[in-house]
């Protein structure tokens, strides 16, 4: 299995064969065979691992994986969630293919403008002053957030505004390709694990293979983080900065 040219190491394999069999797995067991839940799963581990290899295909399995998850969010009540997923990832998935094709990702070698250079896209970093500012920022909306989805009789408002706050500007940085995005996505993975953990405590319906896939999320987030904190300090250099 190959990501614009680059063959996929065992651990991608791991966490694409790890998914499915687990969702698999898991629907034997409880005798709840959950389409909606498999296809959002498999098609979000699919997604976050070719974010990982920086392939720009990512954003076709993107699509099929926000919108499932949006139907599946709303029915648990999640509507921060619901809401971030169809009114924000969806156009996202767009904007972020058109950002990417301009940090030279392209979708095969053919298309690149020299069929031997790295199709991936080119990873940057931020200033520490704006390391600063995301960090206080992002505390201060999650805070803002979690009240505002109590007062709706959000069941669970504080992780359910984290999940959303951090997820919307975690994929802001990734649309424009900063390496920062996995420190945000590790914590969104760590905290939807505990939420739907607490969902799945009380037999929500999906909840389950929610759990599966976020658990799968974190641990293609860590490499992630790994895999770009190595293209960002490659090509970093004169890179225009946010």
């Amino acid at each position: 299995m190959k990501s614009d040219g680059r063959i996929l190491g065992f651990y991608d394999i791991f966490l694409i064969l790890g998914v499915i069999l687990t969702s698999m797995a898991y629907s034997l067991t409880s005798g709840d065979f959950d389409i909606l839940g498999a296809a959002a799963g498999i098609s979000g581990v699919i997604c976050v691992v070719l974010v990982a290899k920086g392939s720009i295909w990512n954003y076709v399995f993107g699509l099929v994986n926000v919108a499932a998850y949006a139907v599946i969010s709303w029915k648990a009540s999640l509507y921060g969630d619901a809401a971030l997923n169809a009114l924000y990832y969806l156009p996202m998935q767009f904007i972020g293919w058109w950002q990417w094709r301009r940090r030279g990702a392209a979708a095969t070698r053919a298309e690149a403008d020299n069929p031997e250079q790295d199709v991936r896209v080119r990873a940057r970093r931020l200033t520490a002053i704006r390391r600063l500012i995301l960090a206080f920022g992002s505390a201060a909306l999650v805070v803002a957030g979690g009240f505002i989805l109590r007062s709706l009789g959000d069941p669970q408002p504080f992780k359910d505004s984290a999940t959303t706050v951090l997820s919307i500007i975690a994929q802001y940085l990734m649309a424009f390709a900063y390496m920062e995005q996995w420190v945000l996505w590790i914590l969104t993975n760590l905290i939807s694990i505990i939420m739907w953990g607490v969902l799945m405590a009380h037999d929500e319906a999906h909840a389950g293979l929610m759990v599966i896939m976020w658990s799968f999320y974190l641990l293609n987030s860590i490499n992630g983080l790994r895999v770009w904190m190595k293209l960002s300090a490659a090509r970093n250099g004169n890179e225009e900065k946010l």
